[in-house]
This record gives structure tokens, C-alpha cells and sequence, in this order.
């Protein structure tokens, strides 16, 4: 399956500001046209490019609403940032400190290591359709993203004007142990879906 990859143009929302757990917000909030997109694409013009290009993303988190539609559209977005490949725990499920594990200590099949996560937890605040959903990025130590790197992802969200998407790219099932490959204007990009850990 060979991708492209789209520009689209976008406009900055108020109050995306990430604290040390991350972006929370109603889920209302979150399903608006661009609103995820945003912070995704801002987040990745606030790492450095070695931690974009040809990196190994893990993206997971605590199963609530919204979860599975957000795991897509990041799937698609890291494809059109030049990701080479991302691992999702098995229905969109790792606990934060499993994919901090998962960061700091799997190995890949091809010898590759996680450089960085996006997580989608909320921690114990309610989840649903009227609750809340939550995203924060974790780095390659597999700890929360730093202050700096934070404010310069609130900045960025400020003045967005547009983000790159894989929009052909066909949806993971997510549900299915194994790895898709897909090729884009980059070369390879893998999605590989893994067995859930349990890590207390």
C-alpha cells in the first residue's frame, strides 16, 4: 500500500497548553474538526527532527472513549511526518507505565528502539462521549516531555497553520498482533501492533 501525503490547512485553538500530564480536555473538545491534529503536528515541530524522521513512536493508552479514533489519526499523521514506524499496544492499550517499558527496553525485530510516545489517558478522571480524554508526549527516557519541550508545543499551537496527514492511509485493526507495512514518499513505514503488558 503506497500513501501520500497531504498539507492541510489549519488555524490555531485557544488553551492547548500541555502541562506535565499532558493536553485535557472534554471530549467534545478533542472530536472538533483539526483539534487533535493541531496538537499532533505541534508536537512534532517542537521535537527535533531525529526524533521524528525515521523514529519509532509508540502510541497507546487507556482504552477511553475517543482512543481508538485518535490512534488512527496519529498513525497517519506520524506516517506524513516522516515516522518510520509506530508500535500500538493491542486494542490501543498500554498503561503509561507500560509504554514507558515499552520505550526504554523493547527491542525491535529490526534492532529498532522507541524514541517517544504520544499517550492518551486522562489518568482517573472520568472517560466517555460528555467526559474527558487527555494526551501527553513522553520522550525517549520514557518520562513526561520537559517543560521546554512543552511550552515550545503551546507555542507552536499558537500560530499552526497547517499539518501534514496521510489521509489514504487505511485504518490499522488494531485489534490484530502483527506488523502492515506501507510505503510513502520516504520509503517504508510500519504499523506493528503488540501484545499488552501489564506493568505496575
Amino acid at each position: 500500500m503506497v500513501f501520500e501525503v497531504s498539507k492541510v490547512p489549519t488555524t490555531p485553538f485557544d488553551g492547548q497548553k500541555p502541562g506535565t500530564s499532558g493536553l485535557r480536555k472534554k471530549v467534545k473538545v478533542f472530536v472538533q474538526p483539526h483539534y487533535l491534529h493541531n496538537f499532533v503536528q505541534s508536537t512534532f515541530n517542537a521535537l527535533t527532527p531525529e526524533k521524528v524522521r525515521g523514529a519509532t513512536l509508540v502510541v497507546s493508552g487507556d482504552g477511553r472513549y475517543f482512543s481508538k479514533d485518535a490512534i488512527q489519526i496519529i498513525i497517519k499523521m506520524s506516517a506524513a511526518n516522516g515516522v518510520r514506524r509506530v508500535w500500538v499496544g493491542q486494542n490501543g492499550l498500554l498503561s503509561t507505565p507500560a509504554v514507558s517499558a515499552v520505550i526504554r527496553e523493547r527491542v525491535g525485530a529490526d534492532g529498532s528502539k522507541g524514541t517517544g510516545a504520544f499517550i492518551l489517558t486522562a489518568s482517573h478522571n472520568p472517560g466517555g462521549p460528555d467526559e474527558d480524554f487527555g494526551i501527553k508526549y513522553n520522550m525517549e527516557n520514557g518520562g513526561p516531555a520537559p517543560e521546554a519541550v512543552t511550552d515550545k508545543i503551546f507555542e507552536n499551537t499558537k500560530t499552526i497553520k497547517e499539518y501534514l496527514i496521510a489521509e489514504g492511509l487505511p485504518n490499522v485493526d488494531i485489534s490484530a498482533i502483527g506488523v502492515t507495512n506501507f510505503t510513502g514518499p520516504e520509503g517504508n513505514f510500519d504499523v506493528e501492533v503488540l501484545i499488552q503488558l501489564v506493568t505496575t
